[in-house]
């Protein structure tokens, strides 16, 4: 493909890409632009890769969070597209080498048809994990598995986890290239077997965990000003939260969960603040999970705190990952030189948690996970191989009112209550709430700037999907698999050029 073709067909594809995830959430749309991706990076130079992939990434994030200019405006949405699209672009060029070093085998033997496709699911779920785990704790908000949460193949997540559904679908998607790049003769039959493939994967049903009976849980979406800009004055949110729960008083539940950011006062520290908190607890008779900044000597922690009337009986878990340039700022010193005024708005530095996902209320387990901590695997596996029976989420959408941050969150939860096979209760300050069953569909909810409150019966599960055991070790495997493949198809094609150059000294023989 034409270099100028492939830069406009990637565009395309990165942007098909963004319609695959939510809100619009088409979920067919993956296999199309990651097969059209795949087809742009075959034959192109190192540059050229670089540049087909970074276009690609270019499109798709510019799109896909433009809800981070909703915060500050459009540099730290362009810094961040802008960062990402580049680093996907880098992940592109080993696709391309993989491509390179493969074609001098056989276009219809076992190698084209099968290893490459392999490697190539492999290489992508390589990049996926490295852009989810690097710089700063990485960002891994976008994956290609996490655009099935809404189709028909959700259910292997809890098999596999997102990063090994990723893996399946970019192979799919890859197998249908080489199959195309066969020849007329074997592409029917080839695309059935491919369609095969994929049927198999539509069918498998979701890993059963074990009933364990049903837990009340009353949540609360105040609508407060949460929001960094938002007016207030000290207690307004709290006020908010306080208010809206009332119609919950008399009614019969286990637990009553607030959205992150509820408290804006540190309870553990502010008298005021402890004792409306005892008086929520009075008057829904259940333990009060909620969440507040606290302190602990000099460190601060974005923390959810189970508040109930004896306070020896009150447990915690801090946010293990906050976010850079939101909740913290790495290497102050560089970006200050930068942005100094961006820099300067963000006073507070949230220290990374240490304990345990889990709060136990009475004999029951509630994993936890604080905003965009729900991105990241391991904080949810935490939890539920520590005994979550089911999860709540607690979050603040108000610093992106308006947007599809939400929804695109939301799709997060989705996945990890079929991932794990318990129900979620995603509580928002300000939208989208919802109370997820293990099976991914919804059972309540409340829409965005709407003070709501209701208490839900969910299932409580126990059991341990193979996602959630064998998630670290099937990523840990697909990047040393296909790290050990790619090395080796380097040397194999290394030691056929230099074979190659010794029989024709003449330096005719093309070693592309």
């Amino acid at each position: 493909m034409p270099l100028w073709a492939a830069v406009a067909a990637t565009a395309a594809a990165g942007f098909l890409l963004n319609l695959a995830s939510a809100p619009v959430a088409w979920w067919p749309l993956t296999f199309v632009s990651v097969t059209v991706a795949l087809l742009t990076l075959i034959g192109r130079t190192l540059g050229g890769s670089l540049l087909v992939g970074t276009v690609f990434g270019a499109m798709f994030y510019a799109t896909h969070l433009v809800w981070v200019g909703e915060f500050l405006g459009p540099v730290p949405w362009l810094a961040l597209a802008g960062l990402e699209a580049l680093l996907f672009g880098v992940g592109a060029v080993p696709i391309a080498l993989a491509y390179r070093w493969t074609a001098h085998h056989r276009a219809r033997g076992v190698v084209q048809l099968l290893a490459v496709p392999l490697l190539v699911g492999g290489l992508w779920a390589v990049r996926e994990v490295v852009m989810g785990s690097w710089p700063y704790s990485g960002f891994p908000w976008a994956r290609v598995g996490m655009m099935q949460v809404g189709g028909p193949f959700v259910e292997v997540a809890s098999w596999t986890g997102v990063t090994g559904l990723s893996f399946l679908i970019v192979t799919v998607c890859a197998a249908v290239v080489q199959r195309l790049r066969a020849g007329r003769s074997r592409l029917v039959r080839g695309l059935l077997l491919v369609g095969i493939v994929a049927a198999l994967l539509a069918v498998t049903p979701q890993f059963p965990t074990t009933e364990a009976g049903t837990f009340r849980v009353g949540w609360v979406q105040g609508n407060g000003p949460t929001g960094y800009f938002d007016v207030k004055a000290s207690g307004d949110v709290l006020a908010a939260q306080i208010t809206a729960t009332r119609p919950l008083h008399g009614q019969p539940m286990d637990l009553l969960a607030w959205p992150e950011g509820g408290v804006d006062a540190d309870p553990l520290s502010d008298p005021a603040a402890a004792g409306a908190l005892d008086q929520v607890v009075e008057a829904a008779g259940a333990p009060l999970l909620m969440n507040a900044a606290t302190n602990r000597g000099d460190d601060v922690f974005n923390t959810s705190l189970l508040w109930t009337a004896d306070p020896a009986d009150r447990q915690w878990h801090d946010k293990v990952n906050p976010v850079p340039f939101g909740e913290y700022v790495p290497d102050r010193w560089f970006y200050e030189l930068i942005v100094p005024d961006m820099v300067g708005l963000i006073q507070r530095e949230y220290t990374p948690g240490t304990n345990p996902p889990l709060v136990q209320v009475g004999d029951v387990g509630v994993g936890l996970a604080i905003c965009f901590d729900v991105i990241y695997d391991t904080v949810i596996w935490d939890g539920a191989q520590q005994g979550a029976e089911m999860f709540v989420f607690q979050t603040n959408n108000a610093d992106f009112r308006g947007t599809d941050e939400n929804l695109q969150q939301l799709a997060f939860a989705r996945m990890r209550a079929v991932e794990t096979g318990r129900a979620v209760v995603n509580v928002s300050t300000v939208g989208t709430s919802q109370v997820i069953a293990p099976d991914g569909t919804t059972l309540d909810s409340v829409g965005v700037d709407t003070a709501g409150a209701a208490v839900s019966t969910v299932p409580l599960r126990t059991g341990l999907t193979p996602s959630t055991v064998l998630g670290p070790w099937l990523t840990g495997f697909i990047v040393l698999a296909s790290g050990i493949a790619f090395t080796a198809a380097g040397i194999s094609y290394r030691v056929r050029t230099r074979a190659g150059a010794t029989d024709h000294p003449t330096g005719r023989r093309s070693l592309r």
